[in-house]
């Protein structure tokens, strides 16, 4: 089993954007201090939901912050990208990290980012298969061109691909790339390119399962064998949130005394690009949800969770929250326990 950290950057009530990424960075730091695999680095723009607008950015300055861990974006918003952009970033970060960094993509929501970046509304309607595909051919060919006429939105003569990821000596010839999947269209999507799934933290163990069957089903519709489906199964990331404690009610009150004021502030603060009616969760019972779906309580139930999550669904790799009491001393702690006295317990 292999336990990451999900790194969202979140500005909670009375804190400023720079306090909400110091924490960001110290927790990576811990993480990789702790033992853990990972750091997942999420995107925001224009919100303090989480304060940090580019993943990719974030991701190189924590590749030289440490040594060991694998640091991924979960994710990188493709619509408001240019998939040659971030796969030039994608493959420099590959090669000089020697293989540590991991792309996750997804499709973000029909926010006014769309209207800032020039991407319409329709790169996210319509748009993302062509910009995912454009992205993986950067990453795996020598030369790309988009000529006129294959594609809505990009068009431009073939070039060369510098620097390119398959320069890697003793590594894979790319970088590791998933996609966010919210809907049986992602799953399918990500299926067909023989992509493995990052599943978000507001779903459970049922949802997720279903989620796996259906990426399998399609994965096998697409002609994948038996084994490729399991060799690229084996890289679905779930996301959940952590949070530990000598007493499990201590660990949920530290969750509902501060992540309800952040989800209100950050996710009220979304504007839609073309003003569609947005139906928002109430902030005190989503907290609550999260923590009846995830590691919430004493190192023991966390890790129980853990693996009942990854016998129900198949996944055996987590991006696990950890900033949720918004507190930079308390976060720390709250990585430093995971890696200490919940890990142990998994092996």
């Amino acid at each position: 089993m292999r336990v990451g950290t999900f790194v969202l950057a979140a500005q909670f009530p009375g804190q400023g954007q720079q306090e909400a990424l110091h924490r960001a960075v110290r927790t990576a730091e811990v993480a990789e201090e702790a033992g853990l695999d990972s750091v997942w680095l999420a995107e925001h723009h224009f919100v303090p939901y989480g304060v940090c607008p580019s993943a990719v950015t974030l991701a190189a300055l924590l590749l030289g912050r440490t040594r060991r861990i694998r640091v991924g974006t979960a994710v990188s918003v493709l619509p408001s990208a240019h998939p040659v952009a971030l796969g030039e970033q994608a493959a420099l970060l590959h090669l000089t990290s020697g293989g540590r960094f991991t792309l996750g993509v997804g499709r973000g929501g029909p926010w006014v980012d769309l209207e800032v970046f020039g991407a319409g509304l329709r790169a996210y309607e319509q748009g993302f298969p062509e910009s995912l595909d454009l992205l993986l051919r950067w990453l795996t060919e020598q030369r790309v061109g988009a000529a006129g006429g294959e594609g809505e939105r990009f068009a431009f003569r073939e070039v060369a691909v510098v620097p390119a990821p398959g320069e890697l000596i003793g590594g894979p010839e790319s970088p590791e790339v998933l996609v966010a999947c919210t809907s049986p269209k992602s799953v399918r999507l990500a299926a067909e390119r023989g992509l493995p799934m990052l599943l978000g933290m507001h779903c459970g163990d049922e949802d997720k399962a279903e989620m796996v069957a259906c990426w399998e089903r399609c994965a096998r519709e697409a002609g994948r064998d038996p084994d490729e489906i399991a060799r690229i199964g084996a890289g679905h990331v779930s996301a959940g949130v952590v949070q530990l404690a000598d007493r499990a009610p201590e660990a949920a009150e530290a969750l509902v005394k501060a992540m309800p004021g952040w989800l209100k502030q950050g996710l009220d603060a979304h504007v839609t690009v073309d003003g569609r009616h947005r139906v928002m969760r109430d902030p005190v019972a989503y907290t609550e949800l999260l923590c009846g779906l995830h590691p919430v309580g004493t190192p023991r139930l966390a890790a129980d969770r853990l693996a009942a999550t990854a016998e129900r669904t198949g996944i055996s790799r987590f991006a696990l929250l950890a900033e949720g009491s918004g507190d930079l001393a308390a976060t720390e702690e709250n990585v430093r326990r995971l890696g200490a006295e919940v890990l142990p317990l998994l092996v």
